[in-house]
């Protein structure tokens, strides 16, 4: 299941990624575009700058971006940092795998077998969806931040 840390990541990230290109947005922005509590975001936009899919520079001309084109950050990264392994069990996870406790044989157990097909059909999905797919599905063809910032008229 999606966690709040993780839609209100994915939030921040598609946010993020709907910017022009070279621009920052700091924290608070963020915050009230995708109507996120700040403080849980600080944290969230920590993690997503310790893994490296968000960058930061502080002052007056800072803020937060992506580290890397929004084409090349898949769902499925930003998922797994903020949520961990996309398998519904540890016996399925391929990064964070550990055996049942009442399972005989993990090469043998049919629960493991039809969760590790959901594993990889929860993965294809999210891995196939970069965070430029969902920047341009945007409600109303506006991001959050063109909601925020207007275009300045001439």
């Amino acid at each position: 299941m999606l966690t709040k840390k993780g839609k209100y990541g994915l939030k921040a990230m598609i946010a993020l990624a709907s910017l022009p290109e070279g621009e920052m947005a700091f924290a608070a922005e963020i915050a009230l575009a995708e109507r996120i509590p700040k403080k849980f975001l600080d944290t969230i936009l920590l993690e997503l700058r310790r893994s490296g899919l968000v960058k930061s520079r502080k002052g007056r001309a800072g803020g937060y971006a992506l580290a890397r084109r929004a084409e090349d950050i898949s769902i499925g990264a930003c998922m797994r940092v903020l949520d961990g392994p996309l398998a519904p069990i540890s016996c399925a996870s391929r990064t964070a795998f550990a055996p049942c406790h009442d399972c005989n044989d993990v090469t043998e157990c049919l629960v493991r077998r039809a969760m590790t097909e959901v594993r990889d059909a929860i993965s294809d999905i999210l891995d196939a969806q970069t965070l430029a797919d969902l920047a341009k599905t945007e409600q109303n063809g506006f991001s959050a931040f063109q909601r925020l910032r207007p275009p300045a008229s001439s």
